[in-house]
């Protein structure tokens, strides 16, 4: 069976209407301030490694690894992003990543693309990035121990935040909602921990001014650019041999009954990232991926570029 990757995306259908157009209301207001802190103080220089940063996430999704219990988890990236990007560039990232998931692959409800961006972008990059420069004077060692920690803390609470929602929405009993969803991602968020750790360790031994406080990072050329287009490609390529076992946020929706409630959306561009000529075939679902990256890397360039602080 193929498998879409939707571990915490919540499909339209699992949150009423009250508490979808809430979210979508936070949601607008963190972007609004995103976009205005954003905007003074990009630098040129920025404005690439925020496209390579979506790009890379965007794909390292697409590989869902398997935890106990017949289940899987993936990648979220907000924490990496943050402590690389800072936490208002990785919030216009992850709201990229997370609206071109929903509007182009049907990944995840427009509806609850609010509480989506949120759980998944905002409360993610938050935590990643506090965590991290409250320690990044520290020894590396000690750093990223505490950037694993800070995955970790990230992972756990979008799965609260969605247990949360749906208790709120009515769709199940909060005593039983909240404790499935958090011993579900409690092993789910020691992969995104592995994950950003391994990720934050290369790029300190091959380009440690990316992590700088500063905005001047990224300066003396462009050849990691395409290191990290690369990589991004390289995780859609081995897409097809992600696991196809039932994401943290469907084991549990199956579980407890209420996964019956998820509505299909209205249309079908890519969905679950396949092309649709060529059907749901490991060929299909690598070019989706190489699109889909493509077009979240080129949206986020375009909108770094444009709120970029001028010279």
């Amino acid at each position: 069976m193929h498998y879409s990757p939707t571990a915490l995306h919540i499909p339209d259908g699992f949150l009423n209407i009250v508490i979808a157009l809430i979210f979508w209301a936070l949601t607008a207001v963190f972007v609004a301030i995103a976009i205005s802190k954003t905007n003074k103080s990009l630098g040129e220089k920025q404005v690439p490694l925020m496209g390579v940063m979506a790009a890379f996430v965007f794909a390292a999704q697409m590989l869902n690894f398997p935890v106990p219990g017949g289940t899987s988890g993936h990648f979220l990236g907000g924490a990496l992003a943050a402590i690389v990007l800072g936490p208002w560039e990785s919030i216009l990232v992850m709201t990229a990543v997370i609206a071109v998931q929903g509007l182009l692959f049907q990944d995840g409800g427009l509806l609850a693309m609010g509480a989506n961006i949120f759980n998944m972008g905002i409360l993610t990059a938050l935590i990643g990035f506090g965590l991290y420069r409250a320690v990044s004077t520290s020894r590396k060692s000690f750093r990223m121990a505490v950037a694993g920690v800070a995955a970790w803390l990230s992972t756990i609470a979008s799965a609260l935040f969605a247990g949360l929602q749906l208790w709120l929405s009515g769709t199940s009993r909060l005593e039983i909602v909240l404790p499935a969803m958090l011993g579900m991602h409690v092993l789910i968020g020691l992969g995104e921990a592995i994950i950003t750790v391994a990720a934050l360790a290369f790029i300190e031994r091959t380009r440690p001014d990316l992590l700088n406080a500063d905005k001047s990072a990224g300066q003396g050329g462009y050849g990691w650019v395409i290191a990290g287009l690369l990589f991004a490609i390289l995780a859609a390529i081995l897409s097809p041999v992600a696991s196809t076992n039932p994401d943290g946020l469907e084991r549990v929706a199956l579980d407890l009954g209420f996964f019956e409630n998820s509505q299909s959306a209205p249309y079908q561009i890519l969905p679950d990232y396949s092309l649709p000529f060529l059907g749901q075939t490991a060929l299909s679902t690598i070019l989706a991926g190489i699109i889909g990256l493509v077009i979240v890397a080129g949206l986020v360039i375009l909108l770094a570029r444009s709120l970029r602080k001028k010279p």
